[in-house]
């Protein structure tokens, strides 16, 4: 079997049940010129939709669907529940026993061995969710594909509900809590927000009356690696975890071969994994289940979204993203005040974003202080009278100073292609901080005019930061919903928040594509009426 990290470098391996595979379900970027040609790029706009969001492309692509079938909606809500039924312990164990739950907020107090032979039950307590409890994955009822953001299965963009699995915990468990050895794992980079999820699941177990509790330490690795001890966890171990930043158990990309792994995980006696990660972690998370089943391994296997960049599908936000828009104010501000405070001074910002720019996007919108954003999803020039610079050279001249704040995945083409990788499998990035400072000192030289640029690039420093409070409940409640799904019999899934609610969903479906900005969306929209930039094309 391959290593892990080709598994990891992924991101879109997995086709759909629907016979369309998920990299045709996507709503590719509509390339705004300026407010003047709106309509032009309207007329461009093909009608297709963002992966993983369950719709097909329309009728003129012909593909999927067949429009003139009477019955396509209701086909399309099947595939479409085919594609979202979560994997369950009882797909390979048909005759998996199920035991009333150990979690009651009424019974605080742990599991101990007098319930080995039957677990109490509290039926008048309402707090369990139902199996068959639904979320809508889409709230918005477009009218037209040229709405904004629009997106739509058919050209009439007709509207058909798609429903995702409710988190939360059920009434009925399938794994005893004395016989059940947990383990944490966290790859990737860091990112604010996972000592609270670790915190979180270990708290949690503990509720449900887990007594063995692991940390894999480093990442995947950490399954092969002599010299590695998993670490014991319990409350006591965890309870301030939450105060610092980094991670507990450490991190680290790429790892052993999945079949390594699972060996690992049976000669350890690990039932339940929780794996958090990004998108080539869950495509790593997803392989060990799978080779789980094939095994016949009574195991669960279920993924926290970790990704700074909130590129995972379908979700609201993933963990750290609030702390890094946050944080990032703090590296927007010294720069405005650096280029403020100087003579024709201009500041650069960059942030993370490898080919999402959400971090980018809504830390100019936050502050108030940027005057252009620059992103992976939309092309920019730099020369030329359309340019980068030319605006630049408007801003000294009107205001004086100016601040650009850019995604490090923007403007990859002007920048020497490598074909160097890391660990994961993701292509090594150029600068495109430090390119922006060089061509922008270069540009004014040559036109004989002062410019005073500095650069700041706080990544390093946002990683390691803290979860402020809303990714400390978003953190909190991922944790506990991670638990609640394991003990609930499901693998091979991910817990995340979807239009203000949390939810369950196949690992397929989130990592087939990262997610992205749409340059057609009223977010995107807002941030340019902010930034005053005009179409650098």
């Amino acid at each position: 079997m391959e290593s892990l990290s080709p598994v990891i470098g992924q991101k879109a391996i997995f086709p759909s049940t629907t016979g369309y595979t998920n990299h045709d379900l996507f709503l590719g970027p509509v390339r705004l010129r300026t407010v003047r040609n709106l309509n032009r790029a309207f007329r461009r706009l093909r009608i297709r939709v963002q992966a993983g969001n369950g719709v097909s492309k329309n009728a003129a692509a012909g593909v999927g669907i067949d429009f003139s079938d009477p019955d396509w909606k209701l086909k399309y809500s099947r595939e479409f529940e085919a594609r979202f039924n979560i994997p369950h312990m009882t797909d390979v164990f048909p005759d998996a026993v199920s035991y009333p739950s150990t979690f009651c907020l009424k019974m605080r107090t742990p599991i101990t061995e007098k319930f080995a032979e039957g677990y109490p039950s509290d039926e008048k307590w309402h707090g369990y969710v139902n199996n068959n409890d639904r979320v809508l994955l889409k709230v918005i009822n477009y009218s037209s594909p040229s709405s904004a953001g629009a997106e739509c299965i058919d050209s009439n963009c007709s509207w058909v509900e798609q429903w995702v699995h409710r988190a939360g915990p059920r009434e009925k468990i399938f794994f005893k809590p004395e016989e059940v050895k947990a383990a944490i794992v966290t790859c990737g980079g860091l990112c604010p927000g996972l000592n609270d999820v670790i915190r979180q699941i270990v708290i949690t177990l503990e509720i449900y009356g887990v007594k063995k509790i692991v940390g894999i330490p480093f990442g995947y690795r950490g399954f092969s690696e002599k010299g590695l001890a998993e670490m014991p966890l319990s409350r006591k171990v965890v309870q301030n975890v939450h105060l610092s930043g980094g991670s507990l158990l450490g991190v680290s990309r790429g790892g052993p071969k999945v079949s390594d792994i699972v060996d690992s995980i049976q000669e350890r006696g690990i039932n339940m994994l929780f794996v958090l990660g990004g998108n080539g972690t869950h495509a790593g998370a997803n392989a060990i289940h799978d080779e789980c089943r094939k095994r016949r391994i009574k195991a669960a296997v279920v993924g926290v979204p970790k990704t700074i960049d909130n590129d995972i599908m379908l979700m609201d936000k993933t963990f750290g993203f609030d702390t890094a828009v946050e944080e990032a104010q703090r590296a927007i501000n010294s720069a405005y005040i650096e280029a403020h405070s100087a003579y024709r001074g201009i500041g650069i910002v960059k942030l993370m974003g490898r080919s999402s720019g959400f971090i980018a996007m809504q830390a100019s919108l936050a502050s108030g202080q940027i005057d252009i954003c620059l992103i992976p999803e939309v092309p920019f020039n730099l020369h030329g009278p359309h340019g980068v610079l030319r605006h630049l050279k408007y801003l000294l001249e009107t205001k004086g100073s100016a601040v650009v704040c850019a995604a490090e995945g923007a403007g990859q083409d002007f920048l020497e292609k490598t074909n160097a990788k890391d660990a994961s499998g993701n292509a090594v990035l150029g600068d495109i901080g430090v390119y922006l400072q060089q061509e922008i000192k270069k540009y004014f030289k040559e036109l004989g005019q002062t410019a005073d640029v500095k650069y700041i690039d706080p990544t390093y420093m946002i990683r390691a930061c803290r979860a402020n409070a809303s990714d400390g409940i978003l953190c909190t409640v991922l944790g506990q919903n991670a638990v609640h799904g394991a003990f609930a019999g499901y693998s091979g899934i991910t817990v995340g928040i979807c239009n203000t609610h949390y939810a369950y969903f196949p690992i397929p479906e989130v990592i087939s594509k990262p997610r992205v900005v749409d340059p057609n969306s009223r977010m995107w929209h807002r941030c340019l009426t902010s930034t005053g930039q005009p179409d650098f094309l």
